[in-house]
């Protein structure tokens, strides 16, 4: 699932963040530029009024300097708390030798000299002097002003310093004043603050929103959904990209459309090629197969891919062949007998040069059916050639003995023509069937179809064969039961599939044993029915290995061969049950027996009518 959005995006805070910070170090640097230029103001303000209040106090004085050019201490102490009171500061009196003489804050005699004050040094030069630092009386920073109280010389008439007034006043009155102008300060940035992050966090929230969009549609994407699209609302980049991602939208839903179509192409004739195809990677893993393969190879397709081609194959030789193509990088091309299962590969091995990583396409024909059938066509001339070989030796050898003088005599003549006849007889047959054989496989023969009894068409053949059948000791049964319906047939031909079976049967059966001819209805689909014939014997049996073959011509169980007949009996019976649409069987256990089935449909009104 795509990833939830956050309330706070990266985007958001890459632009609230500076707002909000340049705001803050912007209230800062003024908080801090404003308080200190205030305080200076402020100080050079209260300094400047400390100066004129002391000049005035100064000029008081100077009436009670006496003309000894000295200040009354009697009457300071209170003068100096009286104007304290007044000025709502500290004020300080002091003769012209530094002693306190009056203390608005303080006890005058215990006080130190006051000559070597800054404040008091600075007024002795210049008249007036001002000093910001510690006091220890008032227990804080405050700003001094002092003024010399001067008296003019009797003798001379010059000015004399007669002492000097001091006021102070504490610099908390102007760091209250500062505070409160950067609380002032400080309260207003915040409030720009909170304002920078609104006003951020509404931009940001309108910049963020169709990236949000774009994101969410992308992911849709990646996921597999190629229908969404947006609507592009602004001009500027963002509406750009809005638009260039709906005209990738199209582009990259156009590619996987025709890359879909090719694939189910592909994939179509992959599925329905008759060949098989395996693709492994370089490790020898299967990264994709077709069904024919997984056939060929008798293993589930949905199994194959992701294991390697080792496991799959069940052929080392198979093995062999991709391991070869591997290391040498060139197409291998080998037929190939898997021993698990018997059969025939035409294994083709091409490297594909240009994939990466490197591939391996494995093509596999199946020749089983091919080489079934050279080894029926190599054993149909080998059969043919044996059957031919014995009457066309016995005319010879009778053609023989008659040149050599047998022809003279006339009753050894006869015996010899008579067997000469019986041969030829033989090869007649063998051609008749061979043709009547050839002419059933190409259709060249019609069937007369029509709606025939069961129990007449096995009921014939029977009782024409009942006398051989006793003559030799076998017992010959049929089991037909009533009300089966009638077949589609060609009663003709049937009494020849019939007859060929019986025959056979009677034949490997020795004397004593039983030949059951049966039939029964049976059920396929609905409402198709079908009618199974069966002839059972209790005879030698058929070989497991010869139950494939022995509808072939020619095919004889016998090695020796020296049972009678021309082998086309059961081919010619298997093309005439096919061309009635049914199907012919055999099971057996040697020693044991063997049942031939076959099985002809039901004639129906339409069939009948057809037929």
């Amino acid at each position: 699932m795509p990833p939830k959005s956050r309330r706070f995006s990266p985007i958001w805070l890459r632009t609230t963040i500076p707002y909000v910070s340049i705001v803050l170090a912007i209230t800062l640097g003024l908080t801090f530029y404003l308080s200190a230029e205030v305080r200076r103001v402020r100080v050079a303000d209260l300094r400047v009024h400390l100066l004129d209040e002391v000049v005035l106090l100064a000029d008081y004085l100077r009436d009670d300097v006496t003309e000894g050019g000295g200040i009354e201490a009697e009457t300071m102490e209170a003068r100096a708390r009286r104007w304290s009171s007044m000025l709502d500061q500290r004020v300080t009196i002091v003769d012209a030798q530094g002693w306190v003489l009056g203390e608005s804050h303080a006890d005058a005699r215990e006080m130190e000299n006051h000559l070597n004050r800054p404040e008091i040094r600075e007024a002795r030069r210049n008249g007036t002097g001002t000093a910001t630092r510690y006091s220890q009386t008032l227990g804080a920073d405050a700003l001094y002003a002092a003024a010399v109280v001067s008296s003019p010389s009797a003798l001379t008439g010059t000015p004399e310093i007669a002492g000097y007034v001091r006021v102070a006043l504490p610099l908390a009155v102007v760091s209250a004043a500062v505070n409160q102008l950067s609380q002032t300060l400080i309260v207003s940035g915040i409030v720009i603050a909170v304002l920078a992050a609104l006003s951020a966090t509404y931009i940001s929230s309108r910049t963020i929103r169709p990236i949000r969009q774009l994101t969410a549609a992308a992911e849709r994407m990646a996921a597999g959904d190629l229908s969404g699209r947006l609507l592009p609302t602004t001009q500027d980049e963002v509406g750009q990209l809005t638009r260039a991602f709906n005209y990738m939208a199209d582009q990259l839903q156009e590619k996987v459309a025709s890359l879909a179509l090719e694939q189910a192409r592909l994939s179509t004739v992959l599925e329905t090629m008759g060949d098989g195809v395996i693709i492994t990677d370089e490790s020898g893993a299967i990264v994709m197969a077709n069904v024919a393969a997984a056939r060929m190879l008798r293993y589930d397709l949905e199994r194959m891919v992701g294991r390697r081609f080792v496991q799959v194959a069940y052929s080392q030789h198979l093995v062999e062949v991709w391991n070869r193509c591997y290391e040498s990088g060139d197409a291998q091309n080998e037929t190939v007998e898997t021993a698990l299962y018997g059969n025939f590969l035409q294994a083709v091995m091409t490297p594909l040069q240009d994939s990466t990583p490197p591939r391996i396409l494995v093509m596999l024909q199946d020749l089983t059916n091919v080489r079934r059938l050279e080894t029926v066509r190599r054993d149909f001339i080998s059969n043919i050639s044996h059957e031919l070989r014995t009457p066309l030796a016995s005319l010879s050898l009778v053609v023989e003995t008659l040149r050599d003088g047998a022809i003279e005599d006339p009753p050894v003549a006869q015996r010899f023509l008579t067997h000469m006849e019986n041969e030829l007889a033989s090869l007649s047959q063998m051609v008749g069937e061979l043709l009547e054989l050839s002419r059933i496989e190409s259709g060249r023969v019609p069937l007369k179809l029509e709606a025939t009894d069961v129990r007449s068409l096995i009921q014939q053949p029977v009782e024409r064969l009942r006398p051989h059948a006793e003559r030799i000791g076998v017992e010959l049964v049929v089991s037909v039961p009533g009300g089966l319906p009638e077949v589609l047939a060609d009663a003709k031909r049937i009494h020849q599939v019939i007859t060929n079976l019986v025959h056979n049967a009677i034949k490997f059966t020795s004397s004593g044993g039983v030949v059951t001819v049966s039939a029964r209805a049976c059920t396929r689909e609905e409402p198709v029915l079908e009618v199974v014939i069966g002839v059972a014997d209790t005879g030698v049996g058929i070989p497991e290995q010869d139950l494939t073959r022995i509808f072939e011509r020619f095919y004889k169980t016998d090695p020796s061969r020296t049972h009678e007949g021309t082998g086309l009996g059961l081919a010619i019976s298997k093309h005439i049950v096919q061309g009635h649409g049914g199907r012919i069987w055999v099971e057996s256990i040697e020693d044991v027996g063997s049942t031939f089935y076959f099985v002809l449909p039901v004639a129906t009104d339409e069939t009948a009518r057809w037929g």
